[in-house]
């Protein structure tokens, strides 16, 4: 299966390698490094979830050996078979990876991208609230998320937040939810009880599966800052923000996240990536013809997709003019039934 000792040993190698300042200036070099640190991530991961089922097939071996009490040893039976199919499976993973060729094609990973629009810092808490909305989301669908960059407001929430889904069908399930997303409610600060309606628009970006998009070293101006907080105060000391100008394009990609400029130069990376994909599709669209264009269910910037109504408690998606109430619940993360109706009225 390979040693894993070994593979520990060319990680943590990788990592001094990776934390080298100069490397900056070798970005193709830097990219290979990177994804090959991805990799090892994950075979260290599922060795690290193998070892644990490992350890819960033993303890539910030394139940059986005591035989003290039936109801236990019946139910240390049930546990052994279950977690010896999840060790099997585990081990064909781990092999897999590991021989560099297990990882099965898997749907879009993507990136979402929350600004706050109308509304001052009313839109930028309801960023916050949707950034939580997914978040929660996410959790209940196994799947990992990474905040890629972030700029928080001096009063809650954020003025605009960058983060990546990924490690399930994550684009078949957001693929909807770009556009403007609408809020009407009640503020805290609010003594007359008014109701104000704020904004704030949703980007979902895929991310380019591997030679889909090639970013030349000689494209991209670096340069790195000290990362700061709301307000404009500085939060770290050492030169850890990193920002990236694509050529080319004029696009301009930052991160500072990261207590690290190894980890916010990925970040930038993968943000850079997935807008430069973005850039090439609606190149593609613009040239084919209207009628086409028209047939194409992919929600733009500038779309009112969605209402919050926090007074009515309702929610109401404008493109299947359709409404479901519990907006408490919708906050906290309970979108399948959004996403479900979504799926069935536009894919």
């Amino acid at each position: 299966m390979g040693d894993i000792t070994e593979i520990r040993k060319e990680y943590k190698n990788l990592l001094e390698q990776l934390s080298n300042p100069e490397l900056i200036s070798n970005w193709e070099k830097f990219e290979e490094l990177t994804k090959r640190k991805g990799l090892l991530e994950k075979i260290i991961e599922k060795e690290k979830e193998l070892q644990e089922i490992k350890d819960e097939v033993e303890e539910s071996k030394s139940i059986l050996s005591a035989r003290d009490d039936q109801e236990l040893v019946a139910l240390a039976e049930t546990e052994i078979l279950e977690l010896s199919e999840k060790e099997k499976s585990l081990e064909k993973e781990l092999e897999g990876l590991i021989k560099g060729g297990g990882e099965k094609e898997k749907p879009h990973s993507v990136i979402i991208e929350i600004r706050a629009g109308a509304g001052g810092k009313e839109a930028a808490l309801f960023v916050g609230d949707l950034f939580r909305m997914y978040s929660k989301y996410a959790q209940s669908q196994d799947w990992r998320q990474k905040v890629l960059n972030s700029h928080p407001a001096e009063l809650g929430g954020f003025k605009e937040i960058i983060f990546e889904l990924k490690d399930g069908d994550v684009f078949s399930k957001i693929k909807y939810e770009g556009g403007v997303h609408r809020v009407q409610r009640i503020p805290e600060t609010e003594k007359s009880g008014r109701i104000h309606t704020s904004t704030s628009s949703v980007a979902v970006l895929p991310k380019p599966k591997k030679a889909v998009i090639k970013i030349k070293p000689e494209d991209l101006k670096i340069d790195t800052y000290r990362a700061s907080g709301p307000g404009g105060q500085y939060v770290n000391r050492r030169e850890t923000a990193v920002r990236i100008t694509h050529l080319p394009t004029g696009l301009v990609v930052t991160s500072q996240t990261e207590r690290n400029q190894l980890q916010n130069k990925e970040n930038v990376l993968a943000i850079l990536e997935a807008k430069l994909l973005e850039k090439k599709e609606e190149e593609e669209t613009s040239k084919i013809g209207q009628k086409r264009r028209s047939q194409i269910k992919r929600a733009r910037r500038a779309d009112k997709i969605r209402t919050y109504n926090f007074p009515q408690d309702r929610v109401t998606d404008h493109r299947i003019k359709k409404s479901w109430h519990n907006i408490e619940g919708i906050m906290a993360g309970r979108l399948d039934p959004i996403i479900e109706a979504l799926q069935k009225s536009l894919d």
